[in-house]
């Protein structure tokens, strides 16, 4: 026993040290993902709940739409003239042809 107690400083000593490195490497770390974020041009603060909503708003995470709703909005774009007949034909077979 009087082996254990001798060994407990340096065993202390040992421990701590890791701790520190552990700290140290997760700081680090975090302050390189910081500076990457600040070059991209966002907030390091709010970058997550700036994907977070991004995700939220897009199509992402819906549904996919059905058949029809997708003839329907080939109907409004070659309506609108958004699309050539050509293409709407083609788009029109690819959404059949995937049904």
């Amino acid at each position: 026993m009087q082996q254990l107690t001798e060994l407990f400083p340096i065993i202390f000593v040992i421990v701590a040290a890791i701790i520190a490195v552990v700290i140290a490497v997760i700081v680090v770390q975090a302050v390189a993902n910081a500076r990457a974020v600040r070059r991209a041009g966002h907030n390091p603060l709010t970058v997550q709940a700036d994907l977070a909503t991004r995700l939220l708003d897009s199509q992402a995470l819906s549904g996919a739409r059905s058949t029809e709703e997708r003839l329907d909005a080939l109907d409004r774009m070659r309506d609108e003239r958004s699309i050539s007949d050509d293409e709407y034909r083609e788009a029109r077979a690819r959404v059949l042809s995937s049904h």
